[in-house]
C-alpha cells in the first residue's frame, strides 16, 4: 500500500508537469514562429520480488520462471520540442520573411551573443541595420550584419535571402542549421541557443546545394505561425486531466486500506 501511495504521487507530480506544457502550448497557440512541446514519460525502477528462474540442468528440469516485479511509479523522460513547419501568414509587409523548410534566422545582442529563431519580423533602426522585434542585428551568411542604410526608398528580399536595397545588394539573409535541431535551448522572446545537445550551427544561405537548408526558401511577405495543434493539445489535455484523477482516486483507495488495517485494533 505504502508502494502504491507513492507512485500514485509520481503520477499526480509529472502529469502536472504535462498540464503546464500544454498550457504553454495553448498559451502560445498565435505566438509567430513558436515551436510546440510536448512531456514524455518513462517508468522509473521496479522492485523484484522473485528474480528471473533458468532452467536447472542439474536435475534435468528445463522449466523456467519469469521475474515478479512491482513497479514503484513513473517520471519525466523528457521534454522534447515539435520543429515540424508552421503555416505560412500573408502579410502584404516586405521585412516580415518566412522560412520555408529548415533552418532559423541568427540574430545577435548588442554584447555580441547570438541566438536563434523563427521569427522573421524585421525592422530598419535609426542606424540602417536589419534588426528583429527586439532590436537585435540580423546576421547574413558571412556573420556580419545587414546594413541597408537610412535614406533607401525600397527594400527587396529574394526567395534565397538576398536583401536588395533600391536595387544594390546588401548581402544574404544568414539561415542556421543543426545536426539535432531539437536540442536547442529555449531563452525566451521566441528565441534558441546552441547547446551541446543540438551540435554545431552551420551558417549558410537559402537554397545554398550540398547544405541542409538547399531545399529551404525564403518568403517575404510571409510569416510563420505557431505549429500548435489545437485538437491535439486538447485531447492530451483531457487524457491528462483523466490520468491526474486516476492517480488521485490511487491515493484515496489506499488511503482507505490504511484507515482499515488501523482499525483492526479496534
Amino acid at each position: 500500500m505504502i508502494r502504491s501511495l507513492y507512485s500514485a504521487v509520481s503520477g499526480l507530480r509529472n502529469h502536472q508537469i504535462r498540464m503546464d506544457v500544454i498550457a504553454n502550448n495553448v498559451a502560445n497557440v498565435n505566438t509567430t514562429g513558436f515551436k510546440s512541446s510536448r512531456a514524455n514519460f518513462q517508468d522509473v525502477l521496479s522492485q523484484t520480488i522473485r528474480p528471473a528462474g533458468g532452467p536447472d540442468t542439474t536435475n534435468n528440469a528445463y522449466g523456467s520462471t519469469n521475474p515478479s516485479q512491482v513497479g514503484l511509479g513513473m517520471s519525466l523522460a523528457g521534454i522534447s520540442l515539435n520543429m515540424t513547419q508552421g503555416a505560412l501568414q500573408n502579410t502584404g509587409r516586405t521585412l516580415d520573411v518566412a522560412i520555408q523548410g529548415n533552418g532559423f534566422f541568427v540574430v545577435q545582442k548588442p554584447d555580441g551573443e547570438k541566438y536563434y529563431t523563427r521569427e522573421g519580423i524585421f525592422f530598419v533602426d535609426a542606424n540602417g541595420d536589419l534588426v528583429n522585434s527586439n532590436g537585435y542585428y540580423i546576421l547574413g551568411e558571412d556573420g556580419n550584419k545587414i546594413t541597408v542604410g537610412t535614406t533607401v526608398s525600397s527594400i527587396v528580399i529574394s526567395t534565397t535571402g538576398e536583401v536588395l536595397a533600391d536595387g544594390q545588394s546588401k548581402g544574404y539573409i544568414g539561415l542556421a542549421s543543426f545536426p539535432n535541431p531539437e536540442g536547442l535551448e529555449k531563452v525566451g522572446q521566441n528565441l534558441y541557443k546552441e547547446t551541446g545537445a543540438s551540435g554545431t550551427v552551420n551558417i549558410e544561405k537559402a537554397g545554398e546545394s550540398g547544405t541542409p537548408v538547399v531545399n529551404t526558401t525564403i518568403a517575404s511577405g510571409y510569416l510563420e505561425m505557431s505549429n500548435v495543434d489545437l485538437s491535439e493539445e486538447f485531447t492530451n489535455m483531457i487524457t491528462t486531466q483523466r490520468g491526474y484523477q486516476a492517480n488521485a482516486r490511487v491515493i484515496t483507495v489506499s488511503d482507505t486500506l490504511l484507515e482499515e488495517l488501523v482499525n483492526l485494533k479496534r
